[in-house]
């Protein structure tokens, strides 16, 4: 893992992301309070991920288990920090996830929905997690299709130790920002219908879209987590 940027940089980088999220929220009358940086920490180095603290940032995202436990373990509960999980999960790492992650962005079928509140009844715990749509109707991405996810709600609505908080999405591969708009404009009226559904356990609060290349868009139409990394960190190997 290498940080091509110092502190200094890092700073910088993350001043500009915030006012650019700002920047964004006023252009479409939205309170800038209401939508959180994640840092995405992939390949990042612990002391890069310092310098991120030392710039105000609070929330970190990590695509990979066994990258993430090592950082999270050089950080303290005193570190005031909140680390959400974004990438694939597979069944198997599902125990290892929960509870290490205040929030699991990428809940892709019912049958990981079941590992995980499987998991989190062992750990006498109430895992907070984002439901993941395929936007686009991939066939290369895994996530809920807008009917499934639809026909999903009463289902999650029944286990007991999941709080779904609202809905993720990653769009197809875009060269314009502005052509991503169509997706998150599709995941937010999503939300927004399913929010009418009348359900204890399942709610419509949170909306995470929108990377680097793409955030302000996603800001426009309602995102309140972007996943920002290489806008902040510099660009890194996969």
């Amino acid at each position: 893992m290498t940080d091509a940027r110092d502190s200094d940089a890092i700073a910088h980088n993350v001043q500009s992301v915030l006012h650019s999220i700002r920047r964004a929220a006023d252009r479409v009358g939205r309170r800038s309070d209401t939508i959180r940086l994640i840092a995405v920490t992939k390949s990042v180095s612990v002391s890069g991920i310092r310098h991120a603290i030392a710039a105000g940032v609070r929330l970190f995202g990590e695509n990979r288990l066994q990258e993430a436990i090592p950082k999270i373990a050089s950080f303290g509960p005193e570190a005031g920090l909140s680390w959400h999980f974004i990438g694939r999960l597979q069944r198997r790492k599902v125990r290892s996830v929960v509870g290490a992650f205040a929030m699991i962005h990428s809940v892709d079928s019912l049958e990981l929905a079941a590992e995980v509140n499987r998991r989190a009844e062992e750990a006498g715990a109430c895992q907070e997690i984002l439901l993941e749509v395929n936007i686009g109707g991939e066939s290369s991405k895994a996530g809920f299709s807008l009917p499934a996810v639809v026909d999903a709600l009463p289902v999650l609505d029944s286990m007991s130790h999941l709080s779904v908080k609202g809905l993720m999405a990653v769009p197809p591969p875009t060269r314009e920002a502005e052509s991503a708009r169509p997706y998150f404009r599709r995941l937010s009226e999503l939300a927004r219908s399913l929010s009418h559904a009348n359900l204890r356990r399942v709610r419509m609060d949170e909306l995470s879209m929108g990377m680097s290349n793409d955030y302000e868009v996603a800001v426009e139409e309602g995102a309140t987590f972007v996943r920002v990394g290489s806008a902040i960190f510099g660009p890194r190997a996969l």
